[in-house]
């Protein structure tokens, strides 16, 4: 199974978070299925489309949708993301490691460590807040 998705996310009395398209094996295809959705995606609250705005957010491949219906506007971003760490699949993070372990050794040399991405490790990394 492939580790990209396609998800929409929405404010609408609490924040959601909705899988338009799971599986996709390349980043690739991702982007191509994201592009599609902006244009066709309806979303799961009964809205009759009258008109549609989309607007994609600088420097990024993500997607501000405006839909507007017969008595209310609808806003949505939709995006992808990549699956890089499953307690289920535990070979989606050992991927995410080793990706993880290409990118600090691509750190120039003379480099300050503090600079390269924070190491991986196998301990959870919550972070507990001053006071508690």
């Amino acid at each position: 199974m492939g580790n990209w998705v396609v998800v929409v996310q929405y404010y609408s009395d609490t924040y959601r978070t909705e899988f338009i398209r799971r599986g996709l094996e390349t980043e690739e295809q991702a982007l191509e299925e994201l592009r599609a959705a902006v244009h066709t995606y309806l979303p799961s609250r009964h809205v009759v489309e009258q008109w549609r705005q989309v607007y994609r957010l600088a420097g990024q491949e993500s997607y501000l949708v405006v839909i507007k219906g017969r008595l209310t506007k609808w806003e949505c971003s939709l995006r992808v993301a990549e699956l890089i760490s499953d307690t289920t699949d535990p070979s989606a993070s050992g991927r995410a490691r080793t990706e993880d372990a290409a990118a600090e050794d691509a750190v120039p040399q003379g480099a300050a460590p503090e600079d390269s991405a924070a190491e991986v490790s196998d301990e959870p990394q919550d972070r507990i807040p001053p006071g508690y």
